[in-house]
């Protein structure tokens, strides 16, 4: 079954489904060392990743698996970054949420912003339960967004994530529909 990738306005930002215009910004955001130092897969080095995030794009919205949205400015249309809702499991009731921001928007409550207006949907749209998210321990910031929105901390997985032999853990989020303020 098909999920069709929303279009979603906040105050300041527009999330929208990706087009051939965001190619080059989404490679400088995704070939960014600094930015991704707490990502789960090293920086872009090739463009051809390009196409293959893309490809994956449309194949969560063919096979219903999630969305990932662009994330711009309404004021500019400056692309800031993206953001993902994926793992979708109507059976459980539950998915995963996942954002990545370049740094200069880091700081301005952009992150927040666009995972509200994500969950927002995905709680309405698609009768969610829980909703999952997991952060580097050391991604203080990125945990603060998921405490604002009201995600609980429920764990912590041990030596989670090996990026070119560093080697890190990541704590687990938990987000339950009773406990969405929206």
């Amino acid at each position: 079954m098909a999920l069709p990738t929303p279009t979603l306005e906040t105050d300041r930002l527009r999330l929208r489904p990706f087009t051939a215009d965001d190619a080059e910004p989404l490679f400088a955001l995704n070939s960014d060392a600094d930015v991704l130092r707490y990502w789960d897969s090293p920086p872009w080095t090739d463009r051809a990743s390009i196409a293959r995030f893309m490809d994956g794009c449309r194949r969560m919205e063919e096979e219903g698996s999630g969305a990932r949205v662009a994330i711009e400015r309404t004021d500019d249309g400056t692309f800031i970054g993206w953001a993902t809702f994926n793992s979708w499991n109507p059976d459980f009731r539950s998915a995963s949420l996942g954002y990545c921001l370049n740094q200069e928007a880091w700081g301005h409550g952009y992150a927040t912003e666009s995972a509200r207006a994500i969950l927002g949907w995905a709680f309405d749209a698609l009768d969610l339960n829980r909703v999952q998210s997991e952060t580097d321990t050391r991604n203080v910031a990125s945990a603060r967004v998921l405490e604002k929105l009201g995600f609980l901390r429920e764990g912590t997985l041990r030596e989670d994530c090996i990026v070119n032999g560093d080697v890190s853990d990541s704590w687990v989020y938990g987000l339950l529909r009773r406990d969405w303020e929206g």
